[in-house]
């Protein structure tokens, strides 16, 4: 009987992960999950005031997770769309679209009220599958 390897994070250097106690990604099984990523890079807002901006340095952030793994989009099963403002669906959604357009994964989009930082408009989920091999 083989035993079930523990689950692998990765960290950045994100202050909140140390502060809150999280992993900005796990992987456990032949899944890995991409917690809630915002579009700061190096503690710096990309694309301020900018939904499409800001939605593609999230997902690139996440996607940089997901790299850790050895994975890339075409790994995307599911994606969630944290949002601010009901009118930034079509930049977010645009974004999404081109870099996901060809997985089309399951996903979600949701309005909130707002973030932690109030100048991030957009925060994203991602969860990958890597197979039951990997």
């Amino acid at each position: 009987m083989s035993e079930t390897p523990a689950p692998r994070r990765v960290q950045t250097d994100n202050p909140w992960e140390a502060s809150i106690g999280f992993a900005r990604a796990v992987a456990a099984g032949d899944r890995v999950h991409v917690a809630g990523t915002t579009p700061l890079v190096n503690g710096v807002l990309q694309g301020e005031g900018d939904p499409y901006e800001q939605a593609l340095a999230a997902f690139g952030n996440a996607l940089a997770a997901l790299k850790e793994f050895g994975l890339g989009p075409e790994s995307v099963v599911r994606t969630r769309m944290y949002l601010t403002h009901a009118r930034d669906v079509d930049a977010v959604g645009r974004a999404h679209k081109e870099l996901f357009d060809g997985v089309r994964p399951a996903a979600t989009m949701v309005v909130v009220s707002g973030f932690v930082d109030s100048r991030v408009l957009v925060e994203v989920e991602v969860e990958a599958f890597r197979g039951a091999s990997a």
